[in-house]
């Protein structure tokens, strides 16, 4: 019997991602998992897990935009740009107005250039920021464009902390970019909480915590969504069974014309391999083998 699949995990605040993957392995006796978009420690909220052969598919799942909910503590610098690290500056919180912290939001909305911050799990040099920051190396990054789709703020009984929302693109550093909201509010801060809300169009709510799953897996039915639910994103089509066997021994397909890699299922609904268009035909780019969602094979 092989494990394959999607598992969606509302991960908690305290572990990292790697904790969580770790107990996946452990919960379902799977060598091959790994996990879609990372949170830090005390962030909290959805987390995409892939298992056995679906790890191949990570990358399909990481391409989407994702929304997050949390805090943003004002006058008080930390050395990680959150809650975890220790605290290198203060500063007087100005009275701001609604209107001009909306004002402050609006102008980081839309393309903008990002530096990763040295507390991070991004490689640099082939080694990661977080490794060589505890070192006391700091090294350059270079800007990668990211997206922020919304960016919204509200007050709470304290003026020091402010609610957000906000919808960006993958890769997007989101206590970088409240850091530079406090700069354009005069001030400085930090990222007090952090909840991941939806990964594209998967959300939370969907998610279990790792203990439920410990428990469904112990009972013997981890609850796998297929391999196909890591490539929901992508445009798709399906082959009959000796389109299926073709695609599998790494062969070209007809199909329909369509942009860019496309997800062939058989006519099961069973995911056969993710392909693209080349000469009018489909060439495999990732190849799942029969049964990989779970069945004998």
């Amino acid at each position: 019997m092989t494990t394959s699949g999607l598992l969606l995990i509302d991960k908690a605040s305290g572990p990292t991602s790697h904790d969580v993957v770790a107990r996946v392995r452990r919960a379902l006796g799977e060598r091959r998992v790994g996990h879609a978009g990372t949170l830090d420690p005390m962030a909290t909220g959805l987390l995409l897990v892939a298992v056995g052969p679906a790890t191949r598919l990570l990358r399909f799942a990481q391409a989407t935009t994702k929304r997050y909910s949390g805090e943003v503590t004002l006058g008080v610098a930390t050395d990680s740009l959150d809650a975890d690290g220790a605290v290198v500056a203060t500063a007087p919180v100005p009275a701001l107005t609604a209107a001009e912290v909306a004002a402050a939001a609006a102008a980081l909305t839309g393309p903008i250039l990002q530096r990763a911050p040295m507390v991070s799990a991004r490689r640099v040099g082939g080694e990661r920021l977080h490794v060589l920051a505890r070192r006391g190396v700091e090294v350059e990054r270079p800007a990668r464009e990211v997206v922020v789709d919304a960016f919204d703020l509200e007050p709470t009984e304290d003026p020091a902390r402010w609610r957000f929302a906000v919808t960006c693109s993958t890769g997007t550093y989101v206590r970088v970019l409240l850091a530079e909201l406090c700069e354009r509010l005069g001030t400085l801060g930090h990222l007090s909480a952090l909840r991941r809300e939806a990964s594209g169009a998967r959300r939370v709510e969907e998610a279990r915590t790792i203990e439920a799953l410990e428990a469904d897996a112990a009972a013997g039915d981890p609850g796998l969504e297929p391999p196909s639910a890591l490539v929901a994103s992508l445009a798709r089509f399906v082959v009959d069974e000796e389109g299926a066997r073709r695609l599998r021994q790494g062969q070209r397909v007809p199909g329909p014309p369509l942009e860019g890699e496309v997800a062939v299922l058989d006519g099961a609904g069973e995911l056969v391999a993710v392909a693209e268009r080349a000469d009018g035909l489909y060439r495999p780019v990732v190849v799942l083998a029969s049964g990989a969602d779970g069945g004998d094979g």
